[in-house]
């Protein structure tokens, strides 16, 4: 049944490879769901509940990209949408977490409405392979990075804002042992490689007193404190108007540089360089973020992590599956999945980020009006912590560098509008 349906055999991947890179795509990206209740609760949501909201939306939106998509990409809340959702808007412009989860559900709507029109699709064909090569190098920098900070290889520091941190005690020590693990079982073309060395990562932990395990099993905390708790008292205010335009560009460029640089790492676009699938996984990616408005997480993206997943030679939409059963799983069993420390996933995300700098050989580093603008991109997306910047930046440096430089003929209308969008952006939000 499964091979008929996600056609493994003529997709050049087998159920075995489809279940270890599911997996292993769980583990890479489990931390948010500890992190994100931590981060919401912050706006004064319900802890316990946050967490059961983040697995059900999570479960939804990548069910749905498998089934629908059939593409090996996993969904979840975003982060740094998160962020903007808890300190920004109920922080310091002083909304109620209600208001801001209407604002989630509105732009899951409008993500709908969009997805009829074909508007992100157009997005997506309109930029040019190069920033399409510089997206997925960017992408490996900026997940390196997460991986370097979130184990305290790279920590911050008031002089020079980074610098390196205790790599020989901690967490840091802890990763460092599993890069060199990982790294070994690369090398030596081990099956499962990544996956492999998240588990012996978090058993070297074990005596290192980083991994605690808390328990096994627990049933999943009621999701009641924030199901269907909307506030349509402000809905045609100015406010909700751009905190829903917030949402929905931070969210529509990071889906799109991560469907770009994952499906350009696995070899997965198309003669014209196009996405497969491509309406079907925004589609995914707008009911995802409906279902998790309904019940109270902020906005469903497709994760960068999920290139942890096509390292280990996920190709279909049945890698998304498992993905979507680990995290059915976790519902009930979230005090073992949440043993596995940062420190284990961080060694993963360093040389998943290796693994997605390859499609840098193509760029033409000669050509200036092409390589300027995919170097800002690249340099961009760990630098200013961002997908969306490094997106924006090289697509106005683009279309300013090849008009200017006398090759406006390359440049598409599309170009022309997404760069004034940028540019507006900049100007008034």
């Amino acid at each position: 049944m499964f091979e008929k349906y996600f056609q493994l055999k003529a997709n050049g991947t087998t159920m075995k490879t489809e279940i270890i890179a599911g997996i292993t795509t769980f583990l890479t990206m489990a931390y948010i769901l500890a992190v994100n209740p931590i981060i919401l609760s912050a706006a004064g949501m319900d802890k316990g509940a946050l967490f059961t909201a983040t697995a059900v939306a999570s479960i939804v939106g990548t069910m749905t990209m498998a089934l629908l998509a059939k593409l090996p990409f996993a969904q979840a809340p975003g982060m740094g949408i998160n962020a903007f959702f808890a300190f920004t808007v109920c922080g310091i412009m002083g909304y109620s977490w209600q208001f801001a989860i209407t604002a989630i559900l509105i732009e899951g709507v409008v993500f709908l409405i969009m997805n009829i029109f074909n508007v992100r699709e157009a997005i997506v064909n309109a930029i040019p392979d190069t920033l399409k090569n510089a997206i997925s190098a960017g992408i490996g920098l900026f997940i390196a990075f997460v991986g370097l900070q979130g184990s305290k290889i790279v920590v911050a520091d008031q002089t020079t804002f980074l610098t390196i941190g205790h790599i020989t005690e901690g967490q840091a020590l802890m990763a460092m042992i599993g890069l060199i693990i990982t790294s070994v079982l690369l090398i030596k073309k081990i099956k499962g490689a990544l996956l492999l060395g998240i588990l012996a990562t978090t058993i070297v932990g074990i005596p290192m007193g980083l991994t605690r395990f808390e328990g096994i099993f627990s049933l999943p905390p009621s999701p009641s404190p924030l199901f269907f708790k909307f506030d349509f008292s402000q809905i045609f205010s100015w406010d909700m108007v751009t905190v829903v335009f917030t949402f929905l560009f931070v969210d529509v460029f990071d889906t799109v540089g991560t469907l770009i640089g994952v499906c350009k790492k696995a070899n997965m676009l198309d003669e014209k360089g196009q996405i497969p699938n491509v309406k079907k996984a925004f589609y995914a990616d707008a009911i995802g973020t409906l279902s998790g408005a309904l019940f109270g997480t902020s906005t469903v993206t497709t994760y960068v992590e999920s290139a942890a997943g096509v390292s280990e030679g996920g190709r279909t939409g049945m890698t998304a599956l498992v993905t979507a059963g680990c995290f059915a799983i976790a519902l009930l069993f979230a005090p073992l999945f949440l043993s596995i420390p940062a420190a284990a996933t961080a060694p993963v995300l360093v040389l998943v980020g290796l693994m997605m700098l390859s499609p840098v050989k193509e760029i033409n580093f000669e050509e200036y009006a092409e390589s300027i603008p995919a170097f800002i991109c690249i340099l961009a997306m760990p630098m200013m912590y961002s997908i969306t910047e490094g997106i924006a930046l090289g697509l106005i440096f683009y279309v300013f560098l090849n008009v200017l430089g006398g090759k406006f003929k390359k440049v598409s209308i599309s170009m022309y509008v997404l760069a004034l969008l940028f540019l507006l952006k900049y100007i008034f939000i």
